[in-house]
């Protein structure tokens, strides 16, 4: 799951740095650059739900965990509201950087939940 979001989030953030330079005002592939990061996220919060559910236990706390998955889901939705609001050039720029936190938060809950991301 973490090279998967790893690939994500850096398209993600590849595309959006790009309707940056090309682009006056939020481009659609950006924001649906932005979708596949939530839906990544929502697979990824599932399957780690399952997980639990399972038995399987985290290493690190399991609170802090949930805490990084619950900011994660709220990331993407709170940079579209912005984006929609804001509707320039820089919009897209802002939404790149949804790639970039995602994974360092990614990153962590590997730590989290294994004791190391790969």
């Amino acid at each position: 799951m973490f090279i998967l979001g790893t690939v994500i989030c850096a398209l993600s953030t590849l595309v959006c740095w790009t309707m940056t330079a090309v682009r006056a005002h939020p481009a659609d592939s950006s924001i649906i650059s932005l979708a596949a990061i939530e839906l990544y996220l929502i697979v990824y919060g599932i399957y780690a739900g399952v997980r639990q559910v399972m038995g399987a236990s985290t290493v690190g706390e399991a609170w802090e965990f949930w805490g990084y998955i619950i900011t994660a889901l709220m990331l993407p939705v709170g940079v579209f509201i912005w984006a929609m609001v804001d509707k320039t050039r820089w919009s897209n720029l802002v939404m790149s950087f949804v790639g970039l936190v995602v994974f360092v938060m990614v990153y962590r809950m590997e730590e989290i939940w294994w004791g190391t991301a790969l």
